[in-house]
């Protein structure tokens, strides 16, 4: 990575000193989230060995089974014995048909033993190592396709929501910003998917604010967008969002439809939309294993931090983040290359000297994670419906990126958190992002800031406010931090928060196929 590598004055020990509190502050979780499964994780299994379909009430097969199986048997243990048990005992001729039985309640499931516990166990990992090759088949699509269409020219690759609640009417408008210059199309979600604990089935067209994040939807998405890479030449990246009560489920859909993106927060879910702390750290831990199998990068969420908590005074909380969400992403098995780790520029711009405080920022961020393709993200909280304002405040933006060396940029909207932008808004700010980058998108090659001047002492003193909030969190522990309101000034307890109910401490009997398959590499 170019950018601002090296160009500020960081003592190394300090940045040493922040990792290592950071992976001392994320032991504790990774080993909460070992010893713990969720519903989400469970089912996961059922999707990748190819569990698919909804009953006539739209509640998909997956999370029929897995009720039948937690009712009989608890949910401790995994699904994975007691339901390829069943099917080895005959109670039907494959997991669709199980899900059927077991949802009219003529299957009952029990907990194998012996020579039938070793039975169910290869049935499971064989249904479940048939999932991750098809996954791994997905990942070399997508090196071969890259290979053929080529990246982007430049960096940042521009990367443009497209959302009207209708994947029929999504997929013009998204091939149309690719040909407007969009390199990363993303899907967003409509309101409240993250707090389903289902994921939908089915094409749908009837998103509020956004579209469901469904498998087929991701499959129709893909291929548009594969016609698009043809068509322009150049690889278009897919991206959505694997968040919420069904994270671990929709990070295996993204694996199995070949998206190249997604949304990914450690934290996001347990803030923004009150899901159980610990629910959220086991689901998060195994949807990134699966991400770093499919080869996907991750988008983090420390923009959102900014929309909550003042831009300035709570800086070093999206650093210390920043090194938390690398720690958790790192100990998955993600790379450098996948850690699209957020930041935003979202200083009130009346401050004196926001844009040199914005610089500081996205300077610091740029050099504690040089190898990472980091995801800016435009200025929203501030925002006030002139739209002559807001134009130029997302050219600054866009300056910012091009000084910084960002690596994703998210094309900023004049009318961006005042109404939904209409498409000639969007081109208007595609126009803004192709003026700064073709005018000053090398600009991170010539700007140094002074050694001791503004911008590299405001780096530094937000590097510093880190390590000592990183020094508090090893002594009270993130959970504990997490409930203070510590990050974006929300307050979420351990023991509360949706979701708790679908969290179960793994027994001695435990066993997950999929969990099995992504630590051994296989």
């Amino acid at each position: 990575m170019t950018g601002a590598v090296k160009k500020l004055d960081l003592d190394p020990v300090t940045v040493r000193k922040a990792r290592s509190l950071a992976r001392k502050a994320g032991k504790p979780i990774v080993n909460l989230a070992r010893q713990h499964t969720t519903v989400s994780v469970e089912r996961a299994v059922l999707r990748l060995a190819g569990l698919t379909g909804a009953d006539t009430e739209g509640i998909p097969w997956v999370n029929r089974l897995a009720d039948t199986v937690r009712a009989d048997v608890g949910l401790e243990h995994g699904l994975a014995l007691p339901v390829w048990d069943a099917l080895i005992r005959g109670e039907a001729e494959d997991l669709a048909v199980l899900a059927q039985k077991a949802a009219s309640g003529s299957v009952t499931f029990r907990m194998p033993e012996g020579r039938d516990l070793a039975r169910a166990r290869s049935a499971a990992r064989k249904a479940a190592a048939a999932g991750m090759k098809r996954i791994d088949g997905r990942r070399r699509e997508r090196d071969r396709l890259v290979k053929r269409h080529g990246d982007p020219k430049q960096r940042p690759w521009i990367y443009l929501i497209v959302a009207t609640g209708d994947i029929y009417e999504d997929i013009p408008q998204a091939q149309a910003a690719a040909r407007e210059g969009a390199d990363i199309i993303a899907v967003i979600r409509s309101t409240g998917q993250s707090l389903l604990d289902y994921v939908p089935e089915g094409a749908t067209r009837e998103g509020f604010a956004g579209t469901y994040a469904t498998q087929e939807n991701f499959r129709l998405m893909r291929a548009a967008l594969d016609d698009s890479s043809r068509e322009l030449g150049r690889y278009v990246r897919l991206t959505n969002y694997a968040s919420g009560l069904c994270m671990p489920e929709i990070a295996t859909l993204a694996g199995l439809e070949r998206l190249d993106m997604m949304l990914n927060d450690s934290m996001y879910g347990i803030l923004f939309r009150d899901i159980n702390p610990i629910r959220t750290f086991v689901d998060q831990r195994f949807s990134r294993q699966i991400h770093a199998r499919a080869g996907i990068i991750i988008n983090t969420g420390e923009d959102n931090y900014l929309t909550t908590a003042d831009a300035v005074d709570a800086a070093h909380t999206v650093t210390v983040s920043q090194l938390l969400n690398e720690y958790f992403a790192k100990e998955a098995g993600l790379e450098d290359w996948q850690l699209g780790l957020g930041h935003a520029f979202e200083i009130n711009p009346d401050v004196p000297d926001s844009f040199r405080l914005e610089l500081a920022h996205a300077m610091l961020a740029r050099q504690l994670f040089p190898n990472a393709p980091l995801k800016w993200m435009p200025p929203t909280r501030h925002m006030t419906g002139d739209v002559f304002r807001g134009y130029l405040l997302d050219g600054f933006f866009n300056l910012a990126g091009a000084m910084t060396g960002q690596g994703i940029l998210l094309v900023g909207m004049m009318t961006e958190a005042v109404v939904t932008p209409w498409i000639s808004d969007r081109d208007l700010a595609l126009q803004n992002v192709r003026y700064v980058l073709g005018a000053a998108g090398n600009l991170h090659e010539d700007f140094r800031p002074e050694p001791n001047g503004f911008i590299a002492r405001r780096a530094r003193q937000v590097l510093g406010e880190s390590v000592d909030l990183l020094d508090r969190i090893v002594d009270d522990g993130l959970l504990n931090a997490i409930g203070d309101g510590t990050f974006g000034l929300m307050k979420r307890p351990q023991d509360a928060g949706r979701g708790l109910d679908g969290v179960a401490r793994r027994s001695a009997a435990y066993y997950n196929p999929a969990i099995e398959l992504l630590e051994e590499g296989k």
